[in-house]
């Protein structure tokens, strides 16, 4: 079973030598500079240029969009599982466990939304998705309500220094009858 590991910007290199990955999803300020990590194939490097901002007209900084969530899901779509995906914002703490959730749905149609948000809380008592980030992904994968629901019911995330990295796991599979 592969993983998505969730961190903040100064901790993608050390997380992605430690969970052996090979791909990653930045969600950074458009035009925020940093080093891909030599571990992370630059063709499996989704870049996604966006404030953490839950709705649209504040000045310069740019809210998340369909867009930008329909590339996650594309790219997560495209992820073999073979080896942990890393998704990083800034901090950890909002735009990436959003964009975790967005793309374990998206592999996972499967999984139950209550589910999912217990996985994100058991694994960061820290996580606070970005709400307009979890209604665009909600509306995009059919969810009907159910996985903005699940992630309201979670509340607000503890206070953080924003370097807590976690892991979310990805829903168990049933097995298959031969």
């Amino acid at each position: 079973m592969s993983v998505i590991v969730v961190a903040p910007l100064a901790r993608i290199a050390e997380m992605a030598v430690r969970h052996k990955a090979s791909e990653m999803i930045s969600l950074l300020a458009a035009n925020q500079d940093f080093h891909r990590p030599a571990v992370i194939r630059a063709e499996r490097h989704l870049k996604l240029g966006m404030n953490d901002i839950t709705f649209a007209g504040t000045g310069d900084l740019i809210a998340p969009q369909e867009a930008h969530v329909a590339e996650i899901i594309d790219f997560a779509r495209s992820w073999d599982q073979s080896a942990p995906l890393i998704v990083h914002c800034w901090m950890g703490v909002s735009r990436s466990p959003a964009a975790a959730m967005i793309a374990s749905l998206a592999v996972h149609p499967e999984d139950d939304d209550d589910a999912l948000a217990r996985r994100l809380r058991e694994a960061s008592p820290y996580a606070t998705p970005n709400m307009r980030l979890v209604e665009i992904g909600d509306a995009m994968l059919g969810r009907e309500g159910r996985f903005a629901r699940a992630v309201k019911a979670l509340g607000r995330g503890a206070d953080t220094d924003g370097n807590q990295p976690f892991v979310l796991p990805l829903p168990a599979r049933e097995p298959v009858a031969p």
